[in-house]
C-alpha cells in the first residue's frame, strides 16, 4: 500500500537587501521546482521583512515566507541543493508536518504591532 506523500513547511529567508523582483523570482523557482518535481503546494505566505533572533551575514533584519507543500525525497534534494546554491537566500529550513498540525499564523497582521489604544476612561 503506498503511503501518501507528508506535508512540509519550508522558511525561507531571503536578504531584505536584494531587489523585490529577485526575492519574487526566487520564491517563484521555489514554487515551480516543487511542481516539477512532483510535489504539489499547499499554502504560501508571506510575512515580510521582520527583525531575526541573531545576526545572519552581518544583517539584523529577512524577508521571510512560509511555503507549504507535500513533497517525496526527490523534491526535497532538489530544494536542498538549489537553495543553498541561490543568491539571495540567508537561510532555509524543511519540516515536516505531523498530521493535526495547526494552520500558520498570519503574521503580516502582527507585524504592524498592537495599535495605541486611548487610555479607558477608567483609567
Amino acid at each position: 500500500m503506498a503511503r501518501e506523500a507528508p506535508i512540509y513547511d519550508l522558511n525561507l529567508l531571503l536578504d531584505p537587501n536584494a531587489e523585490d523582483e529577485r526575492r519574487d523570482k526566487i520564491v517563484a523557482d521555489v514554487e515551480t521546482l516543487i511542481d516539477q518535481h512532483g510535489g504539489e503546494l499547499v499554502g504560501r505566505h508571506d510575512w515580510g521583512v521582520r527583525e531575526t533572533a541573531f545576526e545572519i551575514r552581518k544583517l539584523k533584519q529577512a524577508d521571510y515566507h512560509l511555503i507549504q507543500f507535500y513533497a517525496t525525497n526527490e523534491v526535497l534534494e532538489a530544494l536542498d541543493h538549489t537553495l543553498k546554491i541561490t543568491d539571495g537566500v540567508s537561510r532555509f529550513r524543511v519540516i515536516k508536518l505531523r498530521p493535526g498540525t495547526p494552520e500558520p499564523p498570519d503574521l503580516r497582521a502582527i507585524a504592524g504591532g498592537p495599535e495605541e489604544q486611548p487610555p479607558s476612561e477608567d483609567e
